[in-house]
């Protein structure tokens, strides 16, 4: 496995609840991504008079939610954070996100947001554990298409566990979040370390025209990048500017015969995020 040795306690999960929104319990925390909450059929705004149609429902909805010790939010739209979300979660949560996400939130009543900036980390403690988490710069949109897009991360988050010999790291994730594949994403295995997974928001998101996240060739060449034994895609097929499929994206990385595993996992499902 690429971090140390596992140790009781040390399972990760992963609960699809729809788009980016996933439950994760890594080890004794607990975290929400990117919450939509819409149902089939509602709008989800995305600035600039730009929305599109929810074609599913949430697997997740803010009344099964556990206790959770911090909210990541990957940018600041419709499909990732949505009025549901402003108007169900405590707004005493803790959100890791940009600073313009923060800034949005702080204006929504939010008050314990934490605002990273690309390589910087936040830290969440209990006992000996901690969940180390660390923004990776992302591009949602290219050339001029950027200045309209809200900012984007991706998160690497790492379990580190207390222990007699000192802290070591169990498991390590990232989280692309809405962005394009650059090159410079390769900058994650130098700053951080092999990854046990890879949590890819694909879709091939096109806005009038242009894509704006990662397709099925984009996302193959970022698992062959970045080479996890591990990948488990997200945001894919619940809006109607999704043009990228699933299948596509599983097919490529099979023909290119990538490194790792592909799991796909359904809606409401939960899945292991161990090799």
């Amino acid at each position: 496995m690429a971090a140390d040795q596992a140790r009781p306690g040390d399972d990760v999960t992963l609960t699809f609840g729809g788009t980016a929104t996933t439950l994760l319990r890594i080890g004794p925390f607990t975290l929400l991504t990117d919450p939509n909450f819409l149902h089939r059929g509602q709008w989800a705004h995305l600035g600039h008079g730009l929305r599109s149609r929810r074609l599913t429902d949430p697997a997740l909805v803010p009344a099964q939610l556990p206790a959770l010790d911090a909210v990541l939010l990957s940018h600041m739209h419709g499909d990732h954070w949505d009025r549901v979300a402003t108007r169900s979660l405590p707004k005493e949560t803790p959100v890791v996100t940009t600073p313009e996400a923060a800034g949005c939130l702080g204006k929504r009543g939010f008050t314990a947001t934490a605002d990273l900036r690309p390589w910087q980390t936040h830290e969440l403690t209990q006992g000996t554990d901690t969940l180390r988490i660390t923004s990776v710069p992302g591009v949602h949109g290219p050339g001029p298409l950027a200045r309209l897009l809200p900012q984007v991360m991706g998160s690497v988050l790492e379990l580190v566990r207390g222990g007699v010999a000192g802290p070591e790291v169990t498991w390590r994730g990232y989280i692309s979040g809405d962005t394009l594949y650059r090159p410079f994403l390769g900058e994650v295995l130098q700053r951080c370390g092999p990854l046990d997974v890879l949590i890819p928001h694909l879709g091939g998101t096109k806005v009038a025209g242009i894509t704006v996240t990662m397709d099925a060739q984009q996302g193959a060449d970022l698992v062959e990048l970045l080479r996890p034994p591990v990948t488990v895609p997200v945001h894919y097929d619940d809006y109607g500017l999704f043009k990228s499929p699933l299948g596509d994206f599983v097919a490529e990385v099979a023909a290119r015969r990538a490194p790792g595993e592909v799991r796909t996992v359904g809606r409401g499902q939960t899945i292991s995020l161990r090799a």
